[in-house]
């Protein structure tokens, strides 16, 4: 079915260009020292706050098709909901239908798993093992464990990360007992060998984010790996020893442990020739042992030789850095995505950033999609990327992305323009305070820069984010003790209209949820198009004549 857009009645966008400015890692965060958006110098950004036609809007959690509002959105994600206009499932809800329709094994990650397995290779599985639906669920453990009986793999391992944070904190054996139960059934029945091999608490064992303490991945890595810890018959008589031991003792800060069989040797150490899956879909808690497994120049503690093993995630957990290398379930399908109605419209638009975001300008917000939707329609522009770190050359290539979106502008060619200034972001990941603020303020400059040229062409800006970052640099815990913190944040974005023709044709619409999904609609009114009836709502209302 061929697409088209129909025209608002009372408002045709302006005579000059609409560009969409995305800084990337810029949220609104506490307006404290943490916050390098706030302590960075930022008049531009300072004035349009002000503005009767600012909000803000959700970038994480289910405003983005993550499982809960615990989960930290991400530039994938993010880009996806801005170039779609609604929320396509992502994280756990992905997972759940790639088992159900048994897409997940129909990858080549998944035969290169099968080629492991029939070449004698044990299968392990590395998780979460719960029904917190945070990080991972047992159930889709379970699915995973019995395609691998179903295909007669000989050997399977679980090593099992308690929980007692997304679930009741002393609740391990509810999960423990009956994964035990399970792979003595299917070793009993099917003549396989399969068992729970090694595990511990997530805040003791492997589970570490934001380079908080690598040690609590080496514990992990000594016991996955290299079979080395605390030793008793089964995770079970594990977790039982240590409330016995502690009866104050919670799941997640259990130590470590290994099951040892009945010579006493480690029933499942990871060795050559072996796949390792982690089923976490979460990501925060999932990158730091995912490096610990493909990357060749590893320095955060020593792993001894990496053994020759096949890894890979249930997700992406990184999509920046492409962590892990191999991943189980794909990113969603999405399809309509607003470049394929201006296309179709024939109007003309181009995207710009470095290589750092460039993906997100196009394949990302084109709904996974590679190349042009249309050549004759579309230019895209990447330009090459600093290759140090980022910390070291805050300004990145900001200036170059707004000389080249400041004459794709005034060429009078193209209708659209898009951008992503990734500063916030890539130095926000530095942990460097000072870097970061250079970088916001980069920024800011920059986005003055553009806005004067809209001014003078007659055209329009938004300005917006894809998620936080930079505005929480550092965190304080009970105890006053700061750490540095390299990750996203869970702070909303700015949403800003910059209109220098501005006559009250429209106003901010009173939505109940604001979200980066509500973009694409906004767009396409700013343009003079109605949205689509499957996008979620414009962020903007067109005012009638007579009451303006």
């Amino acid at each position: 079915m061929a697409l088209s857009l129909k025209k608002l009645k009372t408002f045709s966008g302006r005579k000059g260009p609409l560009l969409l400015i995305i800084m990337d890692g810029i949220g609104i965060g506490k307006e404290d020292e943490s916050n390098a958006v706030y302590r960075a110098d930022t008049p531009n950004l300072d004035k349009l706050f002000k503005s009767e036609l600012y909000t803000q809007l959700r970038a994480h959690g289910t405003a983005v098709g993550l499982p809960s509002d615990d989960d930290m959105g991400n530039s994938e994600v993010g880009h996806n909901a801005i170039g779609a206009g609604r929320v396509f499932d992502q994280g756990a809800r992905l997972v759940n239908a790639a088992l159900k329709t048994g897409r997940i094994f129909q990858s080549e990650v998944w035969d290169h798993i099968v080629k492991r397995s029939q070449k004698g290779g044990t299968i392990h599985f590395i998780g979460l093992l719960s029904d917190g639906n945070v990080h991972s669920h047992i159930e889709q453990l379970f699915i995973l464990i019995d395609r691998c009986a179903e295909m007669n793999f000989r050997k399977v391992r679980v090593h099992a990360l308690l929980d007692g944070r997304d679930v009741g904190e002393r609740t391990a054996l509810d999960y423990i007992i009956p994964t035990e139960e399970k792979l003595k059934k299917i070793s009993r029945e099917k003549g396989l060998d399969y068992a729970v091999a090694s595990g511990g608490g997530r805040m003791k064992v492997t589970m570490d984010r934001y380079n908080s303490d690598w040690n609590i991945v080496k514990r992990g890595w000594d016991a996955h790996v290299s079979g080395q810890g605390r030793t008793f018959a089964s995770a079970s008589d594990a977790v039982k020893t240590f409330y016995q031991e502690d009866p104050k003792a919670t799941d997640q800060y259990l130590p470590a442990f290994v099951v040892t069989d009945d010579s006493g040797m480690p029933k499942g150490p990871i060795r050559d020739g072996d796949a390792v899956i982690l089923f976490n879909f979460r990501g925060d808690r999932a990158i730091e042992i995912s490096r610990a497994f493909t990357e060749k120049e590893f320095s955060e503690f020593d792993r001894g030789p990496l053994p020759d093993i096949f890894y890979a995630g249930m997700m992406e957990y990184d999509g920046d850095a492409h962590i892990p290398p191999h991943f189980l379930v794909q990113p969603p399908a999405i399809d309509h995505v607003i470049s394929e109605y201006l296309c179709a419209e024939k109007v003309k638009t181009f995207a710009v950033s470095e290589t750092q975001k460039f993906g997100h300008v196009t394949y990302f917000w084109n709904g996974n999609r590679s190349g042009y939707i249309d050549a004759s329609l579309e230019k895209y522009v990447e330009i090459p990327s600093d290759r140090i770190e980022f910390d070291r050359a805050p300004r990145m290539k900001a200036k170059e992305i707004t000389e080249t979106v400041i004459n794709l502008l005034t060429s009078g060619d193209y209708k659209c323009g898009r951008l992503n200034y990734p500063n916030g972001d890539m130095v926000g990941h530095t942990g460097k305070m000072d870097a970061a603020i250079v970088a916001v303020a980069t920024v800011d400059s920059c986005v003055g820069e553009l806005l004067a040229v809209i001014n003078q062409i007659g055209g329009i800006a938004v300005i917006t984010a894809d998620h936080g970052n930079a505005d929480e640099m550092f965190t304080i815990d009970k105890k006053g003790v700061r750490s540095v913190k390299t990750a996203h944040s869970l702070n909303p974005v700015p949403f800003i209209i910059y209109d220098p023709l501005f006559q009250g044709e429209y106003r901010m619409a009173d939505l109940k949820e604001k979200g980066l999904s509500n973009v694409a609609a906004t767009l396409l009114n700013l343009l003079g198009y109605e949205k689509p009836e499957d996008y979620d709502p414009s962020l903007i209302e067109i005012v009638p004549a007579g009451k303006r």
